[in-house]
Order: structure tokens, then C-alpha cells, then sequence
């Protein structure tokens, strides 16, 4: 490292929602429970899908998958943020600054891949059902969430590593609640050009084909169920992809709008609302889109849930 690179020895330090100084204790009780709710509806729908054998589908593995992964990404920044706000304590170790880096693009890049092989198993379901059980078998479907899994945590490492070794002399102020890149990148006083092209190709890589197929998939879906004659039937297959487009559209608007502009027009006092946005509500709604509108998963949640009570 660098001789003026100090922050790796005395880490950084997370401004969090400190131009709010008087309302530290509401915004945690606000966070705190937002973050409980997305703990227990996420383990829910993990628990009724584990122990419901007619919901061991494709369609519900990928769900599963998807509520892991929103697990996650609100455990990278939520608890350090409700110890910012309850504490004080806005120190981050520059090692604990860079995990929590690499865990939040590599869960952004799960997520991406995740909605877009949901996509994928909609596009199967609607267009080919006749092949479903066959395309969509348990092997392949395994294989492709270690796929997305694999390629989710290896892309990013040259981007966290590289970040890690620029020198950070200018701050060791985050005006953010988590180690954002774009403001990491900003607090280095050296070039990033290389860095920045590297995040446009990882966007290009992961982002751009994950968008153009989910939108290709939706393209044919939305042709083939115009086609179906029967209004139960078309009603029936637009209740299959709805949730799932609903979430597509709030994931991908919220980080396109923040992540898709220079380094140098990026402003924290704009990103915090998005980043708190998909870093935090969006895992705590996405249960909810999927159960209030399935049946199957509404049904079982109360079979559960009565259970559970009934035990109590």
C-alpha cells in the first residue's frame, strides 16, 4: 500500500444518516423493524417451500433462491447501519469495508442473473409447456443456481481488488450507510479511469445480457399469452409473471438510476433513498409480491402459521 493510503490501517468511517441528528432513535426503530420483517417473510417463504412437497417445483426453487439472496443483501449493510444509528459506532475497518464491497456487488450481481433465469423458467412454463418438466428438470435447474452463484462471487473480485489497493487520502468520510463503490472511488486520489471501464464492462457482462434476456423472454411470453383464446387461461398466465415483472422493474430501475452515470456526477444525497431502496425494501417486498398474489403459497403460509399456533 501506499505510504499516504492510511485508511487501511484506520479503516473508514460511515456518516450514515447523520444530517438527521435529531431523529437517530425513529430511524432506527423504522429500520430495525423493516429489517425483522424481511428476516421472518424471507425464512417464511423458505420454510413453506422446504416443507410443502407439492410447492417443490422449478418455479419455487428459483423463489427460494430468490429469498436467500434477499437475505443477504439486507444482512451487508442493515446491521451496520441500526449499530450507526443506535451506537454511533460509524467506524468500519478498511477489511470489514471491503467485504461488505464484494458481498454487495456480488449479491447485485445474484440478484440480476437470479430474475433473469426466472425469467428463463416463465418463458418455458408459458411457451413450452409440453416441454417444461423436461427442459426445466431438477439437475438443470441445480445447475444453474451454482452457475449464477459462481459467476456472482468471481466477477466482482477484480473489481473489489482493485479498489482495495487505490490509495484513499483525500477522506475517510462515506456520506453513505454502506461502503458504496462510486463514493469509494471518488475518495481515492489517484486515477480510477481504469476501475470505471472495468465497472462498465462488468455491467456490460452481467447487467446488459441479463436485461436483454428477461426482456426477450417477457417479449415472447406476453406474444404467446395474447394468443391464448381462453380468458381463465390468459388471466391464469399473467398471474404467473406479473410478481415477478413487478420485481424485475423495481430492481432494475433502482439500480440503473443510481449505478449508471459517471463517477463524478454521483451524489450520495440521491443515492441513499435508491440504495436504501434495494438494499432494504426492496427484499422486505419482494415476499409480499410473490404471496399475495399465489395462491399456493398463501394457502400453505396459513397452514403454517396455524400450525405453529396450534404447537404454541
Amino acid at each position: 500500500m501506499p505510504a499516504e493510503n492510511q485508511s487501511s490501517s484506520s479503516g473508514f468511517i460511515l456518516q450514515g444518516f447523520s444530517d438527521y441528528p435529531d431523529i437517530q432513535i425513529p430511524l432506527f426503530c423504522l429500520f430495525l423493524l423493516i429489517y425483522i420483517l424481511t428476516l421472518q417473510a424471507n425464512v417464511l417463504i423458505l420454510i413453506v417451500i422446504y416443507q410443502t412437497s407439492l410447492l417443490h417445483t422449478p418455479m419455487y426453487f428459483f423463489l427460494c433462491n430468490l429469498a436467500f439472496i434477499d437475505l443477504c443483501t439486507s444482512s451487508v449493510s442493515q446491521p451496520k447501519l441500526l449499530s450507526i444509528l443506535l451506537r454511533g459506532d460509524n467506524t468500519i475497518s478498511f477489511v470489514g469495508c471491503m467485504t461488505q464491497l464484494h458481498f454487495f456487488l456480488s449479491l447485485a450481481c445474484s440478484e440480476f442473473l437470479s430474475l433473469t433465469v426466472m425469467a428463463f423458467d416463465r418463458y418455458v412454463a408459458i411457451c413450452n409447456p409440453l416441454r417444461y418438466l423436461t427442459v426445466m428438470n431438477r439437475n438443470f435447474c441445480v445447475l444453474l443456481a451454482i452457475t449464477c452463484w459462481t459467476f456472482s462471487f468471481s466477477a466482482p473480485l477484480s473489481h473489489t481488488v482493485l479498489i482495495s489497493h487505490l490509495p484513499f487520502c483525500r477522506s475517510q468520510a462515506i456520506d453513505h450507510f454502506f461502503c458504496d463503490p462510486s463514493i469509494l472511488l471518488n475518495l481515492s486520489c489517484a486515477s480510477t479511469f481504469f476501475i470505471e471501464m472495468l465497472t462498465y464492462v462488468l455491467d456490460s457482462i452481467v447487467g446488459l445480457p441479463a436485461f436483454a434476456l428477461t426482456v426477450a423472454s417477457y417479449t415472447y411470453i406476453i406474444s404467446t399469452i395474447i394468443k391464448i383464446h381462453s380468458a381463465t387461461g390468459r388471466k391464469k398466465a399473467f398471474s404467473t409473471c406479473t410478481s415477478h415483472l413487478t420485481v424485475v422493474i423495481l430492481f432494475y430501475g433502482t439500480t440503473l438510476i443510481t449505478y449508471m452515470m459517471p463517477i463524478s456526477q454521483y451524489s450520495s444525497t440521491t443515492s441513499k433513498p435508491f440504495s436504501f431502496l434495494y438494499t432494504a425494501l426492496i427484499p422486505l417486498i419482494n415476499p409480499f409480491i410473490y404471496t399475495l398474489r399465489n395462491k399456493d403459497i398463501k394457502q400453505h403460509i396459513l397452514i403454517e402459521t396455524n400450525r405453529n399456533i396450534y404447537k404454541w
